[in-house]
């Protein structure tokens, strides 16, 4: 499946702020779970929306503020996809 060029470059920056030994599983398990919602949506582009609430869905509860300040670092305005502050 492919990514919005946008969103795949964010979707990197955001990987790269993780600990090192976490990136592997975490993109991972981001993509897989962005790839399911895009294909749940009958999209064949996984969007930025896609992939912020892969994040959400797939980051613990208690790293969500980290990963909310790095959404925030790289341009995403995660509330607008309906994700609280």
């Amino acid at each position: 499946m492919n990514w919005d060029k946008t969103t795949e470059e964010k979707f990197k920056l955001l990987i790269n702020k993780m600990p090192i030994f976490l990136r592997g599983t975490a993109s991972a398990q981001v993509s897989k779970k962005a790839q399911s919602l895009a294909t749940a949506a009958n999209r064949s582009e996984i969007t930025e929306k896609d992939m912020v609430d892969a994040f959400f869905a797939e980051t613990p509860f208690g790293f969500q503020g980290l990963m909310k300040n790095d959404l925030i670092d790289v341009g995403i305005d995660y509330t607008k996809y309906g994700h609280a502050k």
